[in-house]
């Protein structure tokens, strides 16, 4: 896929996208705003107003097992927020 790895498609993403027309994607971690907008705008075929980026470090996670404690931690990843102009969408249900 390039730089988007992923759609995320939970409960408040879908409220997002039908009252405020904005998708949340998982890019790659060295990827800009300027390259995530194309990116978007080449696969969707839609115009990006606006892109704005959070980044998410790994949590320590830690697991009593019957050898001894296991330590370890999650991913980190990079989540882009996407809006749309108005009239524009993407529908990610449509190859279902």
């Amino acid at each position: 896929m390039g730089i988007l790895k992923k759609p995320i498609v939970t409960e408040k993403m879908n409220s997002l996208s039908e009252n405020l027309n904005k998708y949340a994607f998982v890019v790659e971690k060295d990827a800009n705003k300027l390259q995530i907008r194309e990116a978007v705008e080449g696969m969707y075929d839609v115009t990006v107003s606006s892109v704005n980026v959070l980044n998410y470090g790994p949590k320590l996670k830690r697991r009593f097992t019957k050898s001894g404690v296991q330590d370890g931690k999650t991913s980190s990843y990079k989540k882009a927020i996407v809006t749309l102009i108005e009239g524009d969408k993407i529908d990610f249900y449509s190859s279902i």
